[in-house]
C-alpha cells in the first residue's frame, strides 16, 4: 500500500481519529483517558493506539507501569487539523455538554501547542496587520516581527532548529488559516503561562481573560 493510502487508512476509523483529535489539545493522555472519551473499551483503544503509532503520528512515552501517549509532533498535528477542516459540514453535537465544548473550541481553543479556533485567526490577522508577519511571497516573519518575539515574548530560537518559524494551519471551524510554526508555539506559550488566556475544563478549549484581551489589544491591536 502507497505510504499516502496508509497514512489516510490510519484516520479513516472513529476512533482512532478521535483519539487524534482529543490530542490536539497539545498534551499527553493515557490509554484509559482516550478509551473514555471515544467511549471503547481499553482492549480497543490500546489495539487502536499501537496502530497509531506504528504508523508514526503518535508517539508513546512510559513512566513506570503508565503508558502515555501524544502527537509524534508539529507535522502530525498540521495533518490532522488539515483534514478535519476539509471534512463536510460542522460536526453535530451528540448532547448539551458536546454542544457547549464545540463552541468553546469553536470560539478559542489550542491546536497542538498554538492557538486556533475565532482567537486564532483574528491573533493571525492582527499580526499581519501590524506588519509581524508577511503575506506577499508567502508567510514569512518580518524584521519587526522577529525583534517583537523576541522582545515581546522573550523568544529565542533554539540553535540549529529545523521547525519553522511560521507556517499557515488551516483552521477546521473558521476554514482559514491561524498561525503555526515557531511564532504560533511562542505566542500560545506566553499567553498560558502570563494568563492572557486559561483552559476550559479538560479539553482543547480556552477562553480569553481580562488581562489577555487588554494585553492582545495593546500587542497586535486586535479586539478578542
Amino acid at each position: 500500500m502507497p505510504p499516502l493510502a496508509e497514512t489516510a487508512g490510519l484516520l479513516a476509523d472513529r476512533t482512532r481519529a478521535a483519539f487524534c483529535q482529543a490530542l490536539l489539545d497539545g498534551r499527553a493522555w493515557t490509554a484509559g483517558e482516550l478509551a473514555r472519551h471515544a467511549g471503547v473499551r481499553p482492549s480497543t483503544a490500546s489495539e487502536q493506539l499501537s496502530r497509531l503509532i506504528a504508523g508514526g503520528l503518535l508517539a508513546e512515552e512510559r513512566q513506570g507501569r503508565h503508558r502515555y501517549v501524544r502527537l509524534a509532533g508539529p507535522e502530525a498535528a498540521a495533518l490532522i487539523e488539515a483534514v478535519a477542516s476539509y471534512a463536510p459540514g460542522a460536526p453535530q453535537p451528540r448532547n448539551l455538554r458536546e454542544s457547549v465544548r464545540l463552541s468553546a473550541e469553536g470560539r478559542a481553543r489550542t491546536c497542538y501547542d498554538h492557538l486556533a479556533g475565532h482567537l486564532g485567526v483574528a491573533l493571525a490577522d492582527a499580526m499581519v496587520a501590524r506588519g509581524l508577519v508577511a503575506t506577499d511571497a508567502g508567510l514569512a516573519v518580518t524584521a519587526d516581527g522577529r525583534a517583537w518575539l523576541a522582545d515581546t515574548l522573550g523568544y529565542e530560537r533554539p540553535p540549529g532548529s529545523r521547525r519553522p518559524l511560521v507556517r499557515g494551519c488551516l483552521d477546521w471551524t473558521e476554514r482559514r488559516p491561524h498561525l503555526a510554526g515557531a511564532l504560533g508555539a511562542a505566542l500560545c506559550a506566553a499567553a498560558l503561562d502570563r494568563g492572557w488566556v486559561r483552559r476550559v475544563g479538560s479539553g482543547r478549549a480556552v477562553r480569553v481573560t481580562r488581562r489577555g484581551a487588554e494585553a492582545f489589544r495593546e500587542q497586535l491591536g486586535a479586539e478578542v
